[in-house]
């Protein structure tokens, strides 16, 4: 197993945890609807707390439940928690490993309230302290950048708003996403030739919004973890209050620009860097108007929804990413200095 091995395994991955979780999913969304849950609180950290940052939006969207994101630290080192009474607590957790995220449950539990571990080691300890567990099914990942298991959170995510909605028109459309994501990595070859383009990259920023607001978060974190590029993530919109003060000619913006809501806002914003600010473009988009101002564009499959395109349109910054670090002569499975398993407290 490598982990480009494991970027190519996500479909067949996501297409067994919707068959094989389903009706735990199922039995979850109806304890949510049984407790009267006003609002969720999710503790992760690292590439997990990129999927909490899909939740925020989806459930708020999709499924009228606000979502906070925890700060571990008020449980663990300043124990003093904040109340949490009507939450759903959620810990997001790929080894379930992690203290400070355990110790979030547990207070959820000492509350009163109702805890979903969502996790790739349903024996783990913060499985054992939720009420429900939801096993990602992303089957053993080797490589210390999280790929697969991202896709799988990304995926319990979307399946339980569907399940919170009773929406079979949702479940229908989330049967496509292994096919839509099978349909991107066959761009394999072009993104290790773009990475080629790339490959003296030192620093950049990563622009996304809505649901791909997560995308730009995790795009960031694989950067830095496995190409060491200082790769700042922002919304399209938080970037304008200051930090586009940074760019210049030729300066790196990679920009998530998918169909949907935030599509015509988008447009307007890398239009303006190319054209005003002269910036260097990489977009992934599904429309011909945003990938014809990029300099790298690359294409994402036509009719994907944007509540899902977050778990389709990491994948190609995923593969951009492995054909990045090899092109810089880093070692793709081991980055410097970090670990598959990091428990913070």
């Amino acid at each position: 197993m490598s982990l480009h091995s494991e970027i190519c395994e996500q479909p067949q991955r996501l297409a067994e945890m919707l068959t094989g979780q389903r009706g735990q999913v199922e039995r979850i969304a109806a304890a949510i609807r049984d407790r009267d849950v006003r609002f969720a609180f999710l503790a992760a950290r690292g590439t997990s707390d990129n999927a909490g940052r899909y939740a925020m939006y989806l459930w708020g969207a999709r499924n009228g439940l606000p979502l906070a994101l925890a700060a571990p630290s008020l449980f663990t080192f300043y124990q003093q928690p904040p109340r949490l009474r009507d939450a759903l607590v959620v810990g997001v957790s790929q080894s379930g490993q992690s203290p400070d995220i355990v110790q979030v449950l547990t207070e959820g539990r000492r509350q009163g309230c109702l805890t979903l571990a969502i996790t790739n080691a349903p024996a783990s300890p913060l499985a054992q302290t939720a009420d429900f567990v939801l096993d990602i099914q992303a089957g053993p990942e080797h490589a210390v950048a999280a790929t697969k298991t991202y896709t799988a959170e990304l995926m319990s995510i979307a399946m339980l708003s569907a399940a919170l909605s009773d929406d079979a028109a949702a479940w229908q459309e989330l049967r496509a996403v292994p096919s839509w994501i099978e349909t991107v990595l066959q761009q394999d070859e072009t993104l290790r030739d773009l990475a080629r383009r790339y490959r003296f990259l030192q620093q950049c920023v990563v622009i996304g919004r809505g649901y791909n607001y997560a995308t730009a978060f995790e795009w960031s974190l694989k950067l830095k973890e496995l190409t060491y590029v200082q790769a700042e993530p922002y919304s399209a919109a938080d970037f304008q209050h200051g930090p586009m003060a940074m760019i210049e000619p030729g300066f790196p913006v990679l920009a998530v620009a998918p169909s949907g809501r935030m599509a015509a806002s988008l447009l307007e914003f890398i239009t303006y860097l190319r054209r005003q600010q002269q910036a260097d473009l990489m977009v992934l988009s599904d429309q011909a108007s945003s990938l014809a101002l990029a300099q790298a564009p690359v294409s994402l499959p036509a009719g994907i929804p944007e509540w899902l395109s977050p778990l389709v349109s990491i994948v190609p910054a995923q593969l951009f990413c492995y054909h990045l670090t090899r092109g810089k002569g880093f070692d793709t499975e081991q980055p410097r200095s970090i670990h598959k398993i990091t428990e913070t407290r």
